[in-house]
């Protein structure tokens, strides 16, 4: 089903044919003065050159060809040469209705890929925090408008499972308990079932390790030959590393369920260990990794370049990988278990040189095909209202849990204060509403853009933020509720409008192919928030503005209620894309 805005240009394509111009000065835009019309075309103003005419002249000759059509309600030739055009009721209605009745909405999807969204990126054995909070809740919603489109969708959470920081914990846990069987080289018998810690006590384990290895030299050597003996397989190392895992990993999902976040594949750079020696083996037979201070590197520098670009670090001195090692790797694998056509990281910005280097050295080694789409979507930081990175009072990296735990009570007095409600009841609505607030507050925001959390902002009912677009979506459903309790089923016929602040919100609503395609071609969740939100303003001036359940006229009557059952139904379908539901009431 073609957007509105195509079909329009079609017409007016034709009427610039027909009066002997070329068609393609008909393309058609939303207007920039909507004051005085809603779409505009500037074709004129293009082809005067090429055909030796005013280009009034030329907006007059198409707009004669084209005013009587069906589909406007008036065309008008304005100086120097813009065409503006008000689009008709009727054909605006029954637009709405084939996407009424149209799977997605009449969206022509685009041809399916594979696709891979990596953006988890925690490491194991550290609780989740809110530095995570912006990979997980924009990664999450580029997944959901990925399939939602048609294509073969994998998140991969991507654990950091395999770094110094798991020897960091090793040794620090050998000094604490230096009797455990895992330090005895001589024994042999089978190790404990149960991990020799909590998970409290290994979120403790960690950032102390992480610390003394800055204060102490002899300390971090010790976790760097640790992390080596790892990776190399000591059998006690390995055995205390699956403790980690299997106390860690549970936690991580039980955190990511709560901001409404899954993963289908939980794997992490240990999973691609075993692929690492034969991977560079192959980069140094086809003369691609070459040493250079000791080191094992690849050059990905190109002429045209105009910064810098480092060559691709392998192998350090010491024969150790590094991230980019296993991230290559990992796109090694990925294509062995799943060939995709498109991989997208959703990661901090500041690792772009990374991802350069990763992207150049993959497509130059042939880990990937060469038709492979790479994909680096680096995000901003999450600041306080103080301009800095988000902290808690005492200074310290909040905890993603406690963060969400905050907004949720902050929502559930907002909600209790306003209305009488069971407990039960606000305690549920009140964590459907915090998501909303959390979620939309950074998806509203450009990825590649820092943003303020304001938390008073962002849990407020009015303005650009979730809890508004979730009592818009509230207030609808309560109307069509009523509606349902006076007949036997809800009509679906959008008739032809009868008021501005009507056919306001029925444009606002048209927009939703081109918006939902601009969202995934750019990789850009905001899309998705700047179109709900002027829907939302749209509906509720038209609320304000009309009698809906007390219209006398019954034909009237069932037309808006058709209009508000598509509205209901794009910004529900919107609100899950962004990783969110509406609840029945607020």
């Amino acid at each position: 089903m073609k957007t509105l805005l195509e079909l329009i240009t079609d017409i007016v394509s034709t009427g610039f044919e027909q009066s002997g111009y070329e068609p393609s000065y008909g393309k058609v835009t939303l207007s920039n003065r909507p004051d005085l019309c809603e779409f505009q075309c500037n074709g004129a103003m293009s082809g005067a050159k090429a055909y030796h005419k005013a280009p009034l002249m030329i907006a007059q000759e198409v707009a004669g060809r084209i005013n009587g059509n069906d589909a406007f309600e008036e065309v008008s030739a304005v100086a120097p040469g813009f065409l503006n055009i008000r689009i008709s009721r009727g054909y605006l209605a029954s637009y709405l209705d084939q996407m009424s009745e149209k799977e997605k909405f009449g969206i022509d999807l685009p041809k399916s890929e594979k696709i891979i969204v990596d953006y988890g990126g925690p490491n194991v054995a550290k609780p989740l925090h809110v530095g995570h909070l912006r990979a997980a809740i924009i990664g999450e919603s580029v997944k959901r408008i990925c399939r939602y489109l048609g294509n073969d969708v994998i998140g991969d959470v991507h654990l950091g499972d395999w770094g110094l920081q798991m020897g960091l914990i090793i040794t620090e846990l050998e000094d604490r308990k230096p009797g455990l069987p895992y330090f005895d080289d001589s024994f042999t018998g089978e190790y404990p079932k149960e991990a020799p810690f909590t998970l409290s006590e290994l979120e403790e384990i960690y950032p102390a390790a992480s610390a003394k290895s800055k204060e102490e030299e002899a300390f971090r050597e010790r976790a760097l030959e640790a992390t080596k003996q790892l990776q190399k397989g000591k059998r006690g190392y390995r055995a205390l590393w699956e403790h980690i895992m299997n106390v860690s990993v549970p936690d991580l999902k039980r955190n990511y369920e709560n901001l409404s976040v899954e993963f289908d594949w939980w794997k992490g750079e240990s999973s691609v260990d075993g692929l690492i020696p034969g991977m560079v083996e192959d980069m140094k037979k086809k003369g691609f990794a070459k040493e250079s201070e000791g080191a094992l590197v690849v050059d990905v520098a190109k002429e045209d370049d105009t910064k810098e670009i480092p060559p691709c670090m392998i192998l350090k001195s010491d024969g150790a990988s590094l991230y980019t090692t296993t991230d290559l790797a990992t796109l090694l694998d990925r294509r062995q278990s799943f060939d995709p056509d498109h991989v997208i990281y959703v990661v901090d910005k500041r690792q772009d040189m990374h991802f350069i280097q990763v992207f150049r050295c993959a497509r130059i080694c042939g880990i990937v095909r060469e038709d492979t789409k790479l994909d680096f979507l680096g995000f901003g930081t999450m600041n306080g209202k103080d301009g800095k990175p988000f902290k808690t009072r005492e200074g310290g990296v909040m905890r993603l849990e406690i963060l969400i735990d905050d907004i949720r009570k902050t929502m559930y007095e907002k909600i209790t204060q306003n209305h009488e409600i069971d407990p039960g009841e606000a305690e549920k609505i009140s964590e459907t509403v915090a998501l909303s607030a959390i979620k939309y507050g950074d998806l509203s925001n450009q990825a590649t853009k820092d943003y303020i959390f304001d938390t008073d902002k962002f849990t407020s009912f009015e303005g650009n933020t979730g809890p508004y677009i979730l009592y818009t979506i509230v207030r609808i459903k309560s109307i069509l509720s009523k509606y349902a309790g006076t007949s036997a089923s809800l009509p679906q016929k959008i008739k032809a409008c009868e008021n501005e602040s009507e056919k306001a919100l029925m444009l606002e609503i048209s927009k939703f192919s081109t918006m939902i395609m601009s969202a995934y071609e750019e990789i850009a969740p905001h899309r998705i928030c700047a179109y709900i939100y002027d829907v939302c303003n749209a509906f509720n001036r038209f609320y304000h503005e009309t009698r809906i359940l007390t219209e006398e006229d019954n034909a009237r009557k069932e037309g808006w209620i058709a209009l508000l059952v598509l509205v209901r139904n794009v910004l529900e379908t919107c609100t899950d894309l962004l990783g969110f539901d509406a609840p029945e009431k607020m």
